[in-house]
């Protein structure tokens, strides 16, 4: 069986090929970042195939602007943000709560969810593949949770996951925005297995041609095109060491004990970036690792909420860290952000706990239905 399922999103394609519901992000030229009209369409054709007994499977990838591969997600429309809470657009709102539920059916798909992590896995990215059932890098992947660069935090689940990572590696990924390839990603849990980058149409062609999608099946389908990934570059030891600690601050004096350009170069990141937002970012990893998926993604969709409008420091809109950031990175391109507080000894824990206070009671949160 073969055919095309109607989507309203032309950046979504979705095919089922023999027993395999097949998805393509066709958005190359943003590199596949996620709109809310793709959110809605992902969503979509994972419920439809969820309750079709003839798709037992679902394999995602992305578009490269030379055909498909090559790129997989760059995370969400950060431009789009930035528009949207200027005119105090709804749709704001109704992408993160989209986004999160999106997540939440991800982790909890009953069939195996394949995804192909080729070339950039970013933020939002990570968010539609961390939850898969087997999660596909390559030679060329280059994986980040950037958040903290403009000023956010590493949503989208990663609370969760980033915290479930070895050797405090999930904390150093977000906090410094760093990118990694194949052999850090392996090293750190957000990967299974590593493809080769030639072979990865063929790949993609024998998993839709398979008849069955149990482990055996899928076991002997990647070892056919299972490559040696580059080394793992990552200084664990001394992740797990430096950031082993209370707070940021504590971490960057822990960092400014240590010697060599790894050191060097964390310390320059995390110098760099919101003071106030590297503090929420720690303290949501640390919650994350005690917190079943749902609950994490209902706090993420409190904090998201106070980055944009940041009652409790009386920071809206423009005023805001996050918006900042945008606006320094993506909008006017000086990547000379104005945070508040500058620096880190100026954070305090109130201003830390404010991101965690829920805008909504439990039965009225717009995250109050997963489970």
């Amino acid at each position: 069986m073969t055919g095309a399922m109607n989507s309203a999103c032309p950046e979504i394609l979705t095919e089922v090929r023999g027993y395999l519901g097949c998805i393509t992000l066709n958005r190359p030229r943003a590199l596949n970042a996620l709109s809310l009209p793709m959110i809605r369409a992902l969503a979509a054709a994972l419920l439809a195939w969820r309750d079709d007994p003839a798709v037992q499977a679902v394999a995602i990838r992305g578009m490269g602007k030379e055909g498909a591969f090559g790129s997989f997600c760059a995370g969400g429309d950060i431009r789009f943000f930035h528009q949207a809470s200027l005119r105090g657009d709804a749709e704001l709102e109704d992408f993160f709560t989209e986004e999160y539920a999106l997540n939440h059916l991800v982790h909890h798909y009953p069939k195996p969810y394949i995804a192909f992590m080729d070339g950039v896995v970013m933020g939002g990215g990570m968010g539609i593949s961390q939850g898969a059932a087997l999660r596909i890098v390559t030679p060329r992947t280059k994986m980040a949770m950037p958040e903290t660069n403009i000023g956010l935090f590493p949503d989208v689940g990663g609370g969760w996951f980033l915290a479930r990572c070895p050797s405090h590696g999930g904390e150093w990924l977000a906090l410094t925005s760093e990118v990694v390839g194949a052999g850090d990603a392996l090293a750190l849990q957000l990967a299974d297995v590593c493809l080769d980058t030639a072979l990865l149409t063929e790949a993609w062609d024998a998993l839709a041609a398979q008849a069955r999608f149990d482990p055996h099946i899928l076991q002997a389908w990647q070892q056919t095109y299972v490559t040696t990934a580059p080394a793992a570059t990552l200084p664990l030891d001394a992740i797990a060491r430096c950031f082993d600690q209370p707070d940021v601050l504590h971490i960057v004096q822990a960092l400014e004990l240590e010697k060599g350009a790894w050191a060097t170069a964390t310390l320059q990141a995390l110098r760099t970036h919101a003071p106030l937002m590297l503090e929420v970012t720690l303290q949501q990893i640390r919650r994350g690792a005690g917190m079943r998926l749902a609950d994490e993604l209902r706090m993420e969709r409190d904090m998201v909420r106070h980055c944009f409008n940041t009652r409790h420091l009386e920071r809206f809109m423009s005023a805001t860290d996050t918006m900042e950031g945008i606006r320094a990175l993506v909008i006017d391109k000086d990547r000379q952000p104005k945070w508040n507080p500058r620096r880190l000894e100026d954070v305090t824990p109130q201003m830390v706990a404010g991101f965690f206070v829920s805008h909504w009671p439990t039965s009225a949160h717009p995250l109050r239905d997963l489970s």
